[in-house]
């Protein structure tokens, strides 16, 4: 119970990198046809406008019609914008929802029929389903705080004419099933799926992809921003799995990833990118860096008894070839991941060095400079 209201607690405040995912939409081929089907999107509902006008049963006033002309010429502007135009960015994202759920709740309150203007409210899931994929849960809150109030408005407004108020009972229940409690759920297992894809099962570090994410929120590094990347590759690792197994093997991974997130603690974020790599990644001075790096190569060295049999205990003990770059009071435009790359160089040149030693990469001397 505990461990659920903790993964609930970081799912409503995850903010659900909007750019991130979609870099990762547009980095496939379908991010075409997912925009041709979101475009469509605004083809219903342009076509759904133009029908209700056209019908015996639309709005009964001129300032509805022109409401209903706005919401199809909106809808239309719509489809064009998403077939036409790249991916939108967070902020035209949440512009474009919101006007869409509002021409949604204004095109159903002009109509005449109210059992369908009450009924027309469902139309607010399919907004939902979007938000509830690209964007946080937070968003998701207020979106399914409008449908609440819109489905309540018309079904009270189809009611005070003689409506069956059980029949707007059963509207109101629909809606919500459909609203508060079928898309917040299916965003939550979302969510649970996506951290599963970031995560390494083994260690509950940040994997390569988990990695890349996270980069994307702390940002590029830039002027007046220290920034260090240190990458780590245990030496030797083999020879552990040769001699004890695969078994203590991942012991030793594990006992790694937990003391390395004891060493940085919340300075840096820590992922493990391959088999015995690892990349810690953070804004920090030089200095600061160069002592990270330090505490990291010594306590990945202390060694740990681990039981071999029954009557026998031998120590395992692995150390570390690590590689240090540092970005410090620069605006060098290098980006996260050529940090990362020359890191890694640097942490090949300490292992080819015999291993158990940090390497700085030169990168450090002329920023410092």
């Amino acid at each position: 119970m505990a461990n659920g209201r903790v993964m609930l607690k970081a799912w409503w405040h995850d903010p659900a990198d909007y750019n991130w995912l979609a870099r990762a939409l547009d980095s496939h081929a379908a991010v075409h046809w997912t925009k041709v089907i979101v475009g469509a999107g605004g083809l219903v509902l342009a076509g759904i406008a133009i029908l209700v006008l056209s019908s015996e049963t639309g709005p009964p006033s001129e300032i509805g019609r022109g409401l209903d002309w706005i919401i199809a010429a909106f809808a239309l502007f719509w489809a064009v914008r998403w077939w036409f135009l790249p991916w939108p960015s967070r902020g035209e994202s949440l512009v474009l929802f919101a006007a869409a759920d509002l021409a949604i709740t204004m095109a159903n309150l002009q109509e005449s029929n109210r059992v369908y203007g009450a009924l027309g409210v469902s139309l607010l899931v399919v907004t939902g389903g979007y938000l509830a994929v690209m964007h946080c849960a937070k968003v998701l809150a207020v979106h399914t705080a409008w449908t609440v109030l819109s489905v309540v408005a018309l079904t009270a407004r189809m009611v005070a004419v003689g409506g069956d108020p059980l029949a707007g009972m059963a509207i109101v229940l629909i809606s919500v099933a459909a609203g508060v409690v079928l898309l917040p759920s299916m965003q939550f297992c979302y969510w649970v799926l996506r951290q599963d894809a970031i995560t390494d099962p083994l260690t509950t570090l940040l994997n390569r992809r988990g990695l890349e994410l996270h980069l994307a929120k702390l940002g590029a590094p830039g002027c007046r921003t220290p920034t260090c990347a240190i990458a780590l590759d245990l030496d030797r690792f083999k020879d552990v799995n040769d001699r004890f197994g695969h078994g203590v093997g991942d012991e030793v991974l594990v006992r790694t990833a937990k003391r390395l997130r004891a060493a940085v603690g919340s300075r840096m974020v820590v992922a493990r990118t391959g088999g015995e790599e690892f990349v810690l990644f953070g804004h920090l001075g030089a200095e600061s860096a160069l002592a990270q790096a330090e505490l990291v190569r010594r306590v990945v060295a202390e060694p740990e008894l681990v039981r071999r049999a029954a009557e026998s205990v031998e120590p395992v003990a692995v150390t570390a070839s690590i590689g240090v770059v540092v970005l410090d009071n620069t605006c060098d435009p290098l980006t996260s991941t050529v940090l990362i790359q020359r890191a890694d160089t640097a942490m090949y040149q300490a292992k080819q060095l015999g291993g158990n030693q940090v390497v700085i990469d030169e990168l450090i001397e002329s920023s410092a400079a």
